[in-house]
């Protein structure tokens, strides 16, 4: 693991620190969920909770919903937000859809995301990164605000897998 943000070959710019901070964020969670097993994934630890394999699941959705705003300037189509959509915003549906998976099922989602993103990424320069839109509420954003997005509900909910993780070891514990 490298605790440095610098620019990283084939990414320009503030691309290449941007990069440098997903990887760092996604080699803490991967080390976070390593080991893993099915019915820790899917640890339900009170109704209505989310499990370690949805939130999982999540991450990886807001980043494939954050590749269709920022490099294809569209939101879900029907067929994606069929598949997207439990995962997105999780809730009780998750806790009875997103189940019975290993973790190399999350891990190989997680991977094949990711590696779009950074195919993605290199592909673009430092202005667009910097591109601006607004919401029909007037509210300003632009490109790099959506991947700093990616990287703050990563590590949101990786701090909720943490705490699973406790509560799962209590649970084993008593």
């Amino acid at each position: 693991m490298d605790c440095r943000i610098k620019q990283r070959d084939g990414f320009e710019g503030k691309i290449g620190e941007l990069v440098s901070m997903l990887d760092y964020s996604r080699d803490v969670l991967l080390s976070d969920i390593k080991g893993l097993s099915q019915s820790d994934l899917d640890f339900i630890a009170y109704e209505g909770a989310n499990s370690i394999g949805a939130l999982l699941k999540h991450i990886a959705s807001v980043e494939f919903v954050h590749q269709l705003i920022t490099h294809e300037d569209r939101d879900l189509n029907e067929k994606e937000f069929s598949e997207w959509k439990t995962a997105l915003f999780l809730g009780p549906e998750a806790s009875h859809e997103i189940r019975n998976q290993p973790l190399d099922y999350y891990l190989n989602l997680l991977n094949a995301t990711r590696e779009k993103t950074l195919s993605i990424l290199s592909s673009k320069n430092e202005e667009w990164l910097f591109e601006e839109g607004k919401w029909d509420n007037g509210v300003a954003h632009n490109k790099y605000w959506f991947w700093y997005h990616v990287m703050e509900d990563e590590v949101n909910h990786r701090g909720q897998i943490r705490v699973i993780k406790k509560m799962l070891l209590h649970k084993k514990e008593s």
